[in-house]
């Protein structure tokens, strides 16, 4: 069967951070290192596809699944995850569990570009799409969420969002904890993978006083909590470029007037803010098979 041949674009992208990146042994920085993606489409089934490539455990009995196999996972010298609002815990221990709304907010003149980068990059490789359109989203999109094991080990787990309408595949992630340079305590490690690398977020966790959770995406220098390309090279070996004008906060919490836990997820640019995704996460009692409905409307500010 002949291999598919990596696209134009993904090849110039690749280059750019060849070329301005740093040079890594990922044995050395294990912050970095995540699941690598295919040349051509990434998709909902690729940690499926993983699995059977490297031999390892899809865990996708229908058991609740959580982003978090413990809450102590995410807990450190500056951060005990225990003192989190009980509802936000139960979020991350067991997430499938869980339907979404989310209402997208776009600001700052970036979304032209935005929908330039989904056009080039994002919907063909099925990964990292933004809702850009209320048509987009009309019907809403599936969440799954599924341990990743070897053998007895957890690795990470696995969240897939696809739209419902068209099954286009919105977001393709591995969440785990780490521990970074730039940190004193534990991070949460999101991998999205991309053709031959991936891109890695680290965030920071920050409690609040209402019990709430803070995380941040941001830093000064490479090694910190922020925003990564990874390209793969021979070997243990790869090259990573940290972007610092990319930078996300987001804030989980629960409201005293329901059951909901909510989320407001901020991206800047450069400092300029340009999304806002409010989502508002209900429990879904019913519901044992690890997939759940997410519904999105649309907003623009002035």
């Amino acid at each position: 069967m002949k291999r598919p041949r990596s696209s134009l674009l993904d090849l110039t992208t690749q280059l750019w951070v060849r070329l301005t990146g740093r040079r890594v042994a990922l044995t050395d920085v294990p912050w970095l290192d995540g699941p690598t993606g295919d040349v051509d489409v990434i998709g909902e089934s690729f940690f499926h596809r993983l699995a059977e490539r490297d031999g390892l455990i899809v865990d996708d009995s229908g058991h609740p699944q959580g982003l978090l196999p413990s809450m102590s996972a995410l807990s450190g010298p500056s951060f005990d995850a225990l003192q989190l609002h009980p509802q936000v815990q139960r979020f991350y221990l067991q997430t499938s569990t869980y339907g979404f709304d989310v209402e997208p907010v776009w600001s700052g003149g970036l979304r032209p570009f935005a929908w330039l980068v989904s056009a080039l990059f994002s919907r063909r490789l099925r990964q990292l799409n933004v809702p850009l359109s209320k048509a987009d989203v009309a019907r809403g999109a599936t969440s799954e969420v599924f341990a990743v094991r070897d053998g007895d080990k957890h690795l990470f787990t696995a969240w897939v969002r696809s739209l419902a309408s068209t099954n286009n595949t919105l977001y393709v992630g591995a969440y785990s904890t780490t521990e970074v340079p730039g940190f004193s305590g534990r991070c949460i490690k999101v991998v999205f993978p991309l053709p031959n690398g991936n891109a890695v977020v680290l965030m920071r966790p920050e409690l609040q006083a209402n019990g709430s959770l803070r995380l941040v995406s941001s830093g000064t220098q490479f090694g910190d909590p922020g925003f990564y390309f990874v390209v793969k090279r021979p070997g243990r070996q790869a090259v990573a470029k940290y972007v610092r004008a990319l930078e996300e906060t987001i804030h989980v919490f629960v409201d005293d007037d329901d059951d909901f836990v909510r989320a407001e997820h901020r991206l800047q640019f450069m400092g300029r803010p340009f999304l806002l995704q409010r989502y508002s996460m209900e429990r879904q009692s019913s519901n044992s098979s690890g997939a759940a409905t997410t519904a999105v409307e649309e907003e623009s500010l002035p």
